[in-house]
């Protein structure tokens, strides 16, 4: 008995021993199992990006026996080498991953070939079904499915999911035990994103800039869509584009969204921000006149309008229509840095906007801190020596167009998991108010008046009364300005309630007349026309005027057959002076009730002129002043009726030829 009970107690003692051994060699292995990347979607629920099921091949090197010929074999249908593949399967590592995405036919012929230790797998990988469309939004995934650029990166947490795991008990030869234990936790799909770009207003302006790209030459092209009332951005256009299923084949400089990314001087467009600042100060108002002359010596340095003419004494509303520098570098002089710098970053310049996707930049704006900078401060006025990004710039006039409320631009416009259900909403948000609505009122009104009467003209869409603002910066490079322009047009409509805003750049334009009136204006009117019928905006009517007066169309910016067909279509006799490819000025002004039949003087100048003197007109006749000033190359601009009493430019002065001479009559 002794003996069976010592036999008894050898065998527990033993089998805690086999226990204990099993307890250190068994492990719970857990294999990580893919969760389904959500899918990005338009406003309307059209996918842009979906995660689909691909081929995909691996090695198993402990099974594979002949590694050279298995090399020699793989290596005609792989993108590796027979000795990369070689040093692949002699790496050490107990599985090694050979290719991604594999075509249904590569696949197909591996499988086939039966190599031991060569397995064909299928994985998740990203698909990008509207090809180009809306690419430098959606950005794109890598290998495993993870966000790299875009969308895809900024929302990244939010579309891969939870991956699961399947744990099993294996022994310390990682083989599994018949029976053993084993865990199951189901992977969560990602959720779904909803973006706020409408792939309609997309297509159409990613065909206009194009379009407009090609045929002027350009370097680079944007058309930038938002709904000023809520900040939502319905397109983002970007010519050269890409394909985000070869993403490869681009550089990392193509596929950036430089609507968000890059910043550049925005020229003359800037200048609805001096006039909203100027207004809301008190400091002008629509018919305060300002003196434009040939040059404005300020700050140790010189301001001139881009093609060197002057302009003369011309109210506030018409430097607006003709984009006088010298009277936005006057204003931003007279209100002063801190007033003026405290209206640009309430506007959003010079600061992140917040919106939700990666690498936005503040932008560049002078400190309102540093002395000697008056010459610097008078060239912002008109927006030189500042540099805003393309978004910065939409925000602010849509700003304008909602009546002074700054609204975060944004992306996404909500998430919903994998059955559709709504997770959460972007709910528009107001960051600052830094105008009044009144201001933004007087300011709208300015800018519909530069596309009805002033250089603004080609954007007009007829029944949709659009307000906006050409630009023509010069790009600086080593510290100078040279030859290079940004070309571009900012604005919205309808002007008393506005249903969009659009931004069009055109970088580098290498054309003749490359100006943001001839090139960019018209890209944005063929957008927003298209946009707001698809959006059903109706037309208004114009209102028909009972008079036996006429209305001058603007010609404004129209080349000599343009302007000379349009003016005999609508009844009216014509003349041209100047050299230049574009009308630079006429008279009558546009918008001016006339006679039936009336002759307008279309004026024509480009680029630096040669200067002239202007000579004495006093005493003439409107007539013989006409003709004087006529003969010595310049234009006339009337005042009053009678005998010549005053004029300006003085008799004497040297101003480009093609200026504007103001001469007052007086019976």
């Amino acid at each position: 008995m002794a003996a069976l009970v010592g036999r008894l107690a050898y065998l527990q003692i033993y089998r805690g021993e086999e226990l204990a051994v099993r307890a250190t060699a068994q492990r719970m292995r857990p294999q990580t199992i893919d969760a389904q990347r959500g899918n990005i979607l338009d406003r309307n629920y059209k996918t842009l990006a979906i995660s689909v099921g691909a081929d995909a091949v691996y090695a198993i090197p402990d099974s594979i026996r002949d590694v050279e010929g298995t090399a020699r074999q793989l290596a005609p249908y792989l993108s590796l080498s027979e000795p990369e593949l070689t040093a692949l399967l002699t790496s050490g590592k107990s599985s090694v991953w050979l290719a991604r995405g594999l075509t249904v036919e590569t696949a197909e012929a591996i499988r086939s070939l039966a190599l031991p230790g060569i397995k064909i797998v299928q994985r998740p990988q990203r698909y990008y079904p509207q090809g180009s469309l809306a690419a430098h939004v959606v950005g794109i995934a890598g290998a495993d499915n993870q966000g790299l650029e875009g969308i895809e990166y900024f929302y990244d947490e939010t579309l891969r999911g939870t991956p699961g795991q399947h744990a099993t008990e294996r022994d310390a030869a990682q083989r599994s035990i018949p029976g053993g234990e084993t865990e199951f936790i189901p992977p969560q799909a990602g959720y779904d994103v909803v973006l706020t770009i409408d792939t309609v207003i997309q297509y159409l302006a990613e065909t206009r800039i194009q379009e407009a790209v090609i045929s002027s030459n350009s370097e680079r092209g944007l058309v930038l869509v938002m709904n000023p009332k809520t900040g939502e951005i319905l397109a983002n256009a970007i010519y050269p584009t890409f394909d985000p299923n070869y993403y490869q084949e681009v550089s990392v400089d193509r596929r950036r969204n430089i609507a968000i990314t890059d910043q550049y001087e925005p020229g003359s467009t800037f200048k609805f921000v001096t006039a909203a600042a100027a207004l809301d100060l008190g400091l002008t108002d629509n018919n305060r006149t300002f003196e434009s002359g040939h040059v404005w010596e300020v700050g140790g340095g010189r301001v001139r309008n881009l093609d060197g003419r002057a302009f003369g004494s011309i109210t506030f509303r018409e430097a607006m229509e003709r984009s006088d520098n010298i009277t936005f570098a006057k204003l931003s002089v007279e209100m002063g840095p801190e007033a003026f710098h405290r209206y640009i970053q309430g506007l959003g310049f010079g600061r992140r906007l917040g919106v939700d996707f990666p690498g936005e930049i503040a932008g560049t704006v002078l400190s309102p801190s540093r002395s000697g900078q008056t010459l610097q401060w008078a060239n912002t006025g008109f927006g030189q020596g500042i540099a805003v990004t393309p978004l910065q710039l939409l925000s602010a006039i849509s700003a304008v167009a909602n009546g002074g409320s700054l609204m975060r631009p944004y992306y996404v416009k909500e998430i919903r998991d994998a059955h559709g259900k709504l997770v959460s909403t972007t709910a528009p948000e107001v960051l600052a108010t830094p105008i009044s609505s009144a201001t933004a009122g007087v300011v709208s009104d300015l800018l519909r008046s530069v596309v009805a009467n002033g250089n603004g003209n080609r954007a007009e869409v007829q029944g949709y009364y659009v307000a906006g603002k050409t630009g023509t910066a010069q790009i600086p490079e080593g510290g100078v300005y040279g030859d290079d322009v940004v070309a571009s047009f900012v604005g919205f409509a309808p002007v008393d309630d506005p249903a969009l805003a659009i931004l069009v750049v055109l970088y580098k334009p290498k054309v003749e007349s490359a100006f943001g009136g001839v090139l960019a204006a018209p890209v944005f009117q063929e957008v927003m026309e298209e946009s707001l019928e698809y959006l059903g905006v109706k037309r208004r009517q114009e209102a028909r005027q009972r008079s036996s007066l006429v209305t001058v169309p603007n010609v404004m910016n129209y080349t000599r057959t343009e302007a000379q067909a349009r003016l005999t279509r609508d009844g009216f006799f014509w003349t041209m002076e100047g050299e230049g490819t574009l009308v630079t000025d006429q008279t009558p002004a546009p918008g001016a009730r006339v006679p039936a039949q009336t002759t307008v003087h279309l004026y024509f100048a480009q680029g630096e002129l040669e200067d002239v003197e202007v000579p004495s007109v006093v005493g003439l006749s409107m007539l013989d002043a006409s003709a004087k000033l006529s003969a010595a190359g310049l234009q006339m601009r009337v005042v009053g009726s009678g005998v010549a009493a005053e004029q300006l430019p003085q008799a004497g002065a040297r101003v480009p030829k093609g200026s504007v001479v103001e001469v007052r009559f007086k019976l």
